[in-house]
């Protein structure tokens, strides 16, 4: 915990919870001294909340009585919304979040109306979320430390591993991380490699922020940047095909994002970067166009193994729909 506002928070928030807490069990469970903590007390009261402090060796801190803090002002639509938004991190990839967020939405109970509470009970009981199965697990304290790098303008320091399994170490100043296709990734300028580059914060370990600081370009779009370089990104196959299909319509139907799309001889040159091939073959195979197959050799394969799969399932529906009348299938 480095952000001087969350351990503020913190302090309230164990000041609520208990009727009375040491400066020394504070000190410890922040991870700073007692003069820190006392400077965490100020702040506090200059927020106008009551804090009655005991003087002396083991001295305490606690809330005045019979002080609460307001309930939230959020409306219907914001409390059902938040609940929502807590409950769908296991769609993200980040499942470890999990007794965040219980301990969120209890905090949210307690502090909201008894009308609002509702519309967390009604997520709770109704709203059945699921991840998909594209979806990589990541490290939570990975991403909370990229983002914290990213935020104060610090370097980062980690151990990457390609999808080849080619290790090295990279030290990069952090521009953003982004969530698509079921991934974390995380894009910056790497030292290493003097370029910007993309990493996927699953392929990352010993992830460490370091003491050296850069200015983050101004404006940097992450979302322009990983449409214009996504399709070029490491993945275990790179994919190049022309369909004979109009530019225009491709766009339309083939969901361009991570993909380079050029028109070609009338119809449109394709070329990505996938790690499973079934969903890209099926997803071509939907547009019943004229395919041809430049690369890799393993989407021609792929796409045998589903004419096979189509013919068997085919055939199965036919043995079934001729079957002799009388036969009671022993």
């Amino acid at each position: 915990m480095y952000d001087p506002i969350m351990r503020v928070l913190t302090v309230l928030e164990l000041l609520q919870a208990r009727d009375s807490v040491t400066g020394a069990e504070l000190a410890e469970r922040l991870e700073v001294d007692l003069r820190t903590v006392q400077r965490y007390i100020v702040r506090l009261k200059d927020l106008s909340i009551p804090v009655e402090s005991s003087r002396g060796v083991g001295g305490a801190y606690r809330l005045k009585p019979g002080y609460r803090l307001p309930p939230l002002l959020l409306t219907n639509e914001e409390a059902f919304a938040l609940s929502l938004g807590l409950n769908s991190l296991r769609q993200v990839g980040l499942s470890a979040f999990a007794p965040a967020t219980e301990g969120a939405l209890a905090k949210l109970r307690r502090v909201l109306p008894e009308a609002l509470r509702e519309s967390i009970q009604t997520v709770d009981d109704v709203v059945a979320i699921e991840p998909g199965p594209w979806v990589v697990t990541t490290s939570v304290e990975d991403l909370i430390r990229a983002a914290s790098a990213i935020r104060t303008g610090r370097r980062l320091s980690f151990d990457y591993r390609t999808y080849e399994g080619a290790d090295s170490r990279r030290q990069i100043e952090p521009y953003a991380v982004m969530h698509t296709d079921g991934r974390w990734y995380l894009i910056g300028y790497c030292l290493t490699r003097r370029a910007m580059r993309t990493f996927r914060l699953d392929r990352v370990s010993k992830l460490a922020i370091g003491t050296g600081k850069f200015k983050r370009p101004e404006g940097f779009d992450a979302r322009q940047y990983m449409r214009e370089s996504m399709p070029f990104v490491q993945s275990q196959y790179q994919i190049d095909v022309w369909v004979d299909l109009p530019i225009e319509e491709a766009r339309q139907s083939l969901m361009p994002w991570r993909m380079s799309l050029e028109a070609e001889d009338g119809g449109v040159r394709i070329r990505c970067g996938r790690d499973r091939l079934e969903m890209f073959a099926a997803m071509l195979l939907s547009v019943d166009r004229r395919i041809v197959i430049h690369s890799p050799d393993e989407l021609r394969q792929t796409f045998r193994k589903l004419a096979r799969q189509a013919d068997q399932a085919a055939a199965g529906r036919v043995r079934k729909a001729t079957r002799p009348m009388g036969t009671n299938g022993n």
